[in-house]
């Protein structure tokens, strides 16, 4: 609602236009979309209705994640990172689209519980729709459609047209949420899709931004023409500016590459050594390994009277 207000009160609150006076206030330059923004806060409110419904059932952690994802999402599409990159820098953009694709979905699917999603799941659309988040078809998916809103004739023409402009952002936020969906197993992923198959998942994933970014690096030449100018817009040239956009991609990817494959290998070694205790302690391997992929093994050894122990650190 601050967001919504601070937009819409804001001097310089518009639409799409041409390139902006490099010396203007740009942090003025707050945007508002109906479009982008109603289905946010829609979903917003669908989240804090269920959450309060389940109780204490969902973990505090998950209800953070899913206020920062949506915090990011909306700052994305309504703040000055908006304005300028739709007018006037292609690396801030390329922030945008980061935000959304990545950042934001990363939070907002760690927030979300088969619980939480359970009335959508009632509808027969959005229950066979699930299959999008199935890992042979949400990479593939995603890349496509990375790679076509990047192509010149579609990101151009989303500069133009504020319809195009938002279903270009609803694809990344709900692909990127398709996309990263099975790695932290909102609905259960198929039975192969174990620690060790997310692992080489993740890194697939990001190679595919990884080659949008060296693109942008050592293409030598200006993909789209909305962004080069005569004048340097804030003292940065067209090529420049591209060079920039790889950069914001490729240092996105390394984080967050860097911070999920961690978190992978420690999963791995975790459900190892509760996998093997479990069996140790005579539980059937199939009730082990299906209760330790999904995070049960504590409820399942105290039932067998079984105490994991943890290793030191």
């Amino acid at each position: 609602a601050a967001l919504a207000g601070l937009a819409v009160l804001s001097p310089a609150a518009a639409a799409h236009g041409g390139p902006s006076e490099t010396g203007s206030e740009w942090w003025l330059e707050w945007s508002f979309s109906p479009l982008q923004f109603a289905p946010l806060v829609l979903f917003a409110a669908f989240y804090a209705l269920r959450i309060r419904r389940l109780g204490g059932r969902v973990p505090a952690w998950r209800v953070w994640s899913f206020a920062a994802g949506t915090t990011i999402a909306l700052l994305a599409i309504v703040s000055p990172i908006d304005h300028i990159g739709e007018r006037d820098l292609f690396w801030v953009h390329m922030l945008q689209h980061v935000l959304l694709g990545d950042i934001a979905a990363v939070l907002l699917v760690m927030g979300i519980t088969g619980p939480v999603i359970q009335p959508l799941l009632k509808n027969r659309f959005l229950l066979r729709a699930r299959v999008i988040t199935h890992p042979a078809v949400a990479l593939p998916l995603w890349s496509a459609n990375l790679f076509l809103w990047h192509s010149r004739a579609l990101y151009e023409l989303s500069l133009r047209n504020e319809y195009v402009h938002t279903l270009e952002h609803i694809s990344f936020l709900a692909f990127g949420m398709a996309m990263w969906s099975p790695v932290f197993e909102t609905l259960p992923a198929p039975a192969w899709f174990g620690t060790g198959a997310k692992l080489i998942y993740v890194i697939a994933a990001r190679a595919v931004t990884a080659v949008l970014g060296n693109i942008f690096w050592f293409s030598g030449f200006v993909f789209y023409p909305a962004y080069d100018v005569a004048d340097p817009r804030f003292g940065i040239s067209a090529l420049e500016d591209q060079v920039h956009a790889g950069s914001v991609m490729m240092a996105e990817t390394t984080l967050l590459t860097g911070i999920t494959l961690i978190w992978l290998f420690f999963k791995m070694a975790r459900e190892s050594d509760d996998r093997q205790q479990l069996i140790e302690a005579g539980v059937d391997r199939e009730s082990a390994v299906r209760a330790v992929r999904f995070g049960r093994q504590e409820a399942l050894a105290r039932r067998h009277g079984v105490v994991l122990r943890q290793e030191p650190g």
